[in-house]
């Protein structure tokens, strides 16, 4: 037989005696991995030797300006190897890191002696080796003077110890601490080294209004007519959204909309005089994705819109739809870019059954080259106007290689550009769009509404992909209204407000979320009278005045974010449990020492997701994961009413779903 050799060993085991496997963070097919600037990120791998002598690992970092830090890893107590260190990022552009494992000869040396010298075993042998492991630690050159000497002292007396001193030393944590931050080391090995992406920190946290120009500030003329709103009209109501503390205002696409085959109201096939028509069919004898609707006004009221929304901190995020109506300029242009048909008609876009006749779905198998140049020109035209955020419409109806190579191109010029892929498809295709660089995705929490569903949702966009795809947890939006809305009345708005708000660092409404719109187009998932289709007239003053709107509780969510670092994180999301199956209970916990306050924050959500009752039960938490032991008493303060109350790891509740459904939590420090 054969003798085993290292070309028989897989993988790391090739190589060395204390291999270093699964790193992560790690994207599935190798792409890169992403944070967030501020984003505390858990770098963790697994590592081990054979036999019982004691390893360390260390994670070097280095930044992108070039600075390396190295960091100690700790090993996690659940038998797994998994050895874990939690480091906030606080530069944007690309990190590389590494793991590095080492024996630990003092750790080795200080549990045998400790062990051995109480039961009497190997005293003197114990003495001598732990003699001539100080005296090696104090021959390095690199060590403080003041250190090697004591180490040299040390040694010294174990050479004549009779146990005593030996006993001493391997519990010493004075000595234990000076080899942790030093270790004195016989075997070494490195992990290759990995990439990691780090973004500016709105492509991690932030809160978004969508709305559409063209309705804020139309106006209802004498003879029936709309005359559309502008950027100007438009910029009126940034401060208002800007007082709710929204961070980002969303706009629907903004250029010019074709004529044939136009869009009536409620989606019919054919529009009446007046119908605005659809923002998706994009393009007319005006122009095409370069352009402004001239009933919105000129480049230049665009470009004030950016700047007044710059003003009231808002960020102008424009929606980026790669399709075309009959009438844009590439049709004639640029035909080889559709498809056309046996007839020699061009094939209108489908999501079969349904029909889109008013938009003309792009072929990236005809010219993919020049298709793509032609979408980085239009992309770079309008972070020119002083765009940097795209909700990118449908992008997996575009190929997967062409996202690659568009992403990378636009942010090796500008990374400040963010990209939303709005992607409600398969679980595999969302995932991939984000691992090959969209910085935001859209998800599945739209339709996700019972306690079950979301509490399997959130945690695993929480770990499960959170190396590289970042939930927006949208309310709702134009083209989405979930039965939950329809059916649920006013206490369904608060719930998923509340939820989405405290569930994940970025989230999203769409304008009249505030006024409760929820009533649908007959056997559809979408608003009756739709917005998309028309203009929409909405007494947001007078709705807020008689007590009818959600503009108040929105206003609060986003105070207390802004006040609770702990909500500008995505991978601190903890389940916790209760004994009803329509109440949700999670955490959101961030260590002190990531805070910049100098104090843990702590927050405990317990919503009750059904709309229609009052619901009794018992909460059950894991009060460990903020530091305080089961059964131990605790102050919590509800940031939403400001009622107070003292809690322990169960806690009986009771939530009306049409008085106050959900309980937002501050655990208060204890003295």
């Amino acid at each position: 037989m054969r003798a085993l050799g290292e070309a028989d060993l897989p993988g790391d085991l090739r190589t060395t005696r204390l291999p270093l496997l699964d790193p992560s963070p790690a994207v599935p097919g190798g792409f890169v991995p992403k944070a967030f600037v501020g984003e505390v990120v858990p770098f963790r791998v697994v590592s081990f030797r054979e036999g019982h002598d004691a390893i360390g690992v260390h994670l070097r970092l280095t930044s992108p300006s070039g600075e390396s830090s190295l960091h100690r890893l700790t090993p996690r107590a659940d038998g797994t190897d998994t050895w874990a260190a939690d480091i906030a990022l606080d530069e944007q552009g690309t990190w590389v890191f590494r793991f590095e494992a080492f024996s630990d000869d003092f750790a080795t040396w200080a549990h045998a002696a400790e062990l051995k010298v109480a039961a009497g075993v190997d005293v003197p042998v114990m003495a001598a080796l732990g003699a001539d492991l100080l005296a090696r630690a104090a021959a390095e050159k690199d060590r403080p003077a003041a250190e090697r000497k004591r180490l040299l002292a040390i040694s010294a007396q174990l050479r004549t110890d009779d146990g005593t001193m030996t006993l001493a030393m391997s519990t010493d944590a004075e000595l234990a601490r000076l080899f942790r931050d030093r270790p004195v080391t016989t075997l070494r090995s490195a992990s290759v080294e990995h990439s990691l992406h780090v973004d500016r920190r709105a492509a991690g946290v932030g809160a978004w209004y969508e709305f559409f120009p063209r309705s804020e500030g139309a106006r209802r003329l004498k003879d029936g007519s709309v005359r559309s709103g502008t950027f100007r009209t438009a910029a009126r109501r940034l401060p208002e959204v800007a007082a709710m503390g929204f961070d980002v205002i969303y706009l629907v696409p903004v250029h010019p909309i074709g004529t044939t085959n136009r869009k009536g109201r409620n989606n019919t096939l054919v529009a009446e005089a007046g119908d605005p028509g659809s923002p998706y069919a994009i393009g007319a004898a005006e122009g095409g994705h370069d352009a402004i609707h001239p009933d919105l006004g000129t480049e230049q009221d665009f470009r004030f819109f950016v700047r007044a929304a710059r003003k009231e901190g808002l960020e102008v995020a424009l929606d980026l739809a790669l399709q075309a109506s009959p009438d844009h300029p590439w049709v004639t242009e640029h035909p080889e870019w559709f498809t056309t048909l046996p007839d020699g008609s061009i094939a209108y876009a489908e999501n079969p059954p349904k029909k889109y006749q008013d938009i003309y779905p792009l072929n990236f198998d005809n010219d993919p080259e020049g298709i793509a140049a032609e979408m980085l020109r239009i992309v770079r035209h309008w972070v020119a106007q002083g765009v940097k955020i795209f909700r990118v419409d449908n992008p997996h109806t575009k190929p997967l290689q062409f996202w690659e190579w568009l992403i990378r191109e636009v942010g090796a010029v500008d990374p400040d550009v963010i990209f939303l892929a709005e992607a409600f498809t398969r679980p595999a295709v969302m995932r991939a769009l984000a691992a090959v660089g969209f910085q935001q995705s859209y998800s599945y929490f739209t339709w996700r509404n019972s306690k079950a569903e979301l509490e399997e949702f959130l945690s695993s966009v929480s770990h499960e992909t959170a190396d590289y795809m970042r939930p927006n947890l949208f309310v709702n939006t134009h083209d989405i209204l979930t039965e939950y809305l329809q059916f649920g009345g006013r206490a369904a708005y608060r719930i998923r407000a509340c939820i989405a708000a405290t569930a994940g660092p970025v989230y999203g409404v769409y304008a009249g979320y505030e006024l409760f719109e929820n009533v649908a187009r007959p056997g559809s998932e979408e608003n009756i009278d739709n917005e998309k289709y028309e203009y929409k007239f909405r007494d947001w003053k007078g709705a807020e005045e008689r007590g009818e709107s959600l503009a108040p509780l929105l206003r609060r969510l986003n105070e207390i974010r802004g006040a609770h670092p702990a909500l500008g994180q995505l991978r601190n999301f903890r389940s916790h449990w209760s004994d009803d199956d329509a109440i949700l209970v999670y955490s959101k916990h961030l260590d002190a020492a990531f805070t910049g306050t100098g104090r843990a924050d702590t927050i405990i959500v317990v919503a009750n997701v059904d709309p229609h009752s009052v619901r009794e039960t018992t909460v059950h938490l894991d009060t460990t994961v903020w530091g305080v032991p089961l059964g131990d008493a605790f102050e919590v303060e509800d940031l939403l009413t400001g009622e107070v109350w003292t809690w322990r790891d169960h806690n009986y509740v009771r939530l009306d779903a049409f008085a106050e459904p959900v309980h937002i939590l501050k655990v208060r420090e204890r003295s």
